[in-house]
């Protein structure tokens, strides 16, 4: 028991300073403008680009960490800045995910880089999950892929809703049914390239929070892409379908499903960040207002809430860290940990930066205070990338090894 440590490491430790500073000298003194005009803030971005913040050799570096800590590190300072331009600089990131996944080692080296670009060229990547009427029910999806033999090419129709980058990004990732008597047992991943025909941005979406990230449907009108975007491969995907066939069933993860619970824990991050600005605000408002003839932190209804913030936020942090780090050393997840770090993180965003608003009162109603919104951003920590409904099915079923409904 010795060598047990929370420590971090001196790269850690320094990637925690690079990523903050840019959060606090480019990303926080742009977040209100981007909140406002609702669009993709492409130069902050660019110049995320021009430092090594975002492209996929930041990525490759930091997942290679064995501890799991260095993404869910630089997220969490990233999101502190601000979660909408954030999500726009790791947004790409779930579409890599999907891939690295889901891939060959040839896929990856492939499509991962395209999902980023260069500093020079920036590109973006997008992952195409969840329809109109298919949400948390992944295993009902109605985009259908066919596979025309004669040609070596996949066919993809259908309509994906709520998609991060979606008709803007220059790589999408679709998961799509192949076999829909299958459910979720039936499904693919497949890669669309730049500029493929029948892609399109369908309607895009103007959102409670998070307004800096683009948010959209994405149309597929007979989309035609060659057999080598099939995730995986062929094979695999023929085996795999061959066995649910037999069984009605296999044990294999749904592609969507694999992606998800990999990234759970960079959610979990990403809502901290927005948990710790928020807290940190009210904190430093609590210490210079004066009422009364006191600091208002003087009075206990101040003081024991900021308490119970700094609190929620310390527990929620350990949680997401031991998730991250048992992805990374390839421990099994037997009671739904990664679902534990992105369910408590989000809950308690939403709670600290409620709590936040309160402490600032009237002001904090205003947008002339930036807690509201972190308040309105931090309700998608509960909602996407599995709402917390299905956070605490996930844990549930797990710790009981029922089927829970």
């Amino acid at each position: 028991m010795s060598d047990y440590s929370l420590d971090l490491n001196d790269d850690q430790q320094t990637l925690i300073d690079w990523v903050h500073t840019f959060a606090a000298d480019v990303v926080r003194p742009a977040a209100e403008e981007w909140d406002e005009r609702e669009e993709f803030p492409w130069p902050i971005v660019q110049e995320a680009a021009n430092i090594g913040l975002y492209g996929w050799e930041f990525m490759a570096a930091n997942l290679a960490d064995p501890t799991g800590l260095s993404i869910v590190l630089a997220l969490e300072e990233l999101f502190w800045g601000d979660a909408g331009i954030g999500l726009s600089i790791f947004g790409s990131g779930l579409a890599a995910a999907g891939i690295s996944g889901n891939g060959t080692p040839e896929q990856v080296m492939e499509w991962v880089p395209q999902c980023y670009g260069t500093a020079d060229n920036v590109q973006l990547g997008a992952f195409c999950v969840s329809e109109p009427d298919a949400g948390s029910d992944v295993s009902s999806l109605r985009t259908r892929a066919v596979y025309d033999e004669a040609n070596d090419e996949w066919v993809l129709n259908g309509t994906k809703a709520w998609i991060t980058n979606g008709g803007i990004a220059d790589v999408h990732v679709v998961v799509a049914a192949v076999d829909p008597e299958l459910k979720g047992r039936g499904q693919a991943s497949f890669v669309v390239p730049p500029g493929t025909k029948g892609l399109s941005m369908g309607q895009k979406y103007k959102k409670h929070g998070i307004k800096a990230s683009h948010t959209s449907e994405v149309v597929l009108d007979d989309v035609r892409v060659p057999g080598r975007c099939l995730l995986g491969g062929k094979e695999k995907l023929d085996e795999k379908l061959a066995r649910g066939r037999e069984a009605g069933r296999t044990g294999q993860k749904q592609p969507a499903m694999a992606t998800f619970e990999a990234t759970r824990p960079a959610v979990g991050a990403q809502a901290l960040g927005v948990a710790r600005a928020a807290y940190e605000y009210a904190l430093q408002y609590a210490q210079e207002r004066v009422a009364f003839g006191k600091p208002i932190i003087m009075n206990q209804a101040i003081a024991f809430k900021l308490a119970d913030m700094k609190m929620e936020i310390d527990a929620a942090r350990l949680l997401v860290h031991r998730a991250a780090w048992m992805a990374a050393t390839r421990k099994e997840f037997k009671n739904g940990e990664g679902s534990m770090s992105k369910l408590k993180a989000g809950e308690v965003a939403v709670w600290v930066t409620e709590q936040a608003i309160q402490i600032l009162g009237g002001y904090g109603y205003t947008r002339e205070y930036p807690v509201e919104r972190w308040h309105r951003d931090a309700k998608i920590f509960t909602i996407f990338e599995g709402t917390s409904e299905i956070q605490r099915l996930v844990i549930s079923r797990n710790i009981s090894g029922l089927r829970i409904e």
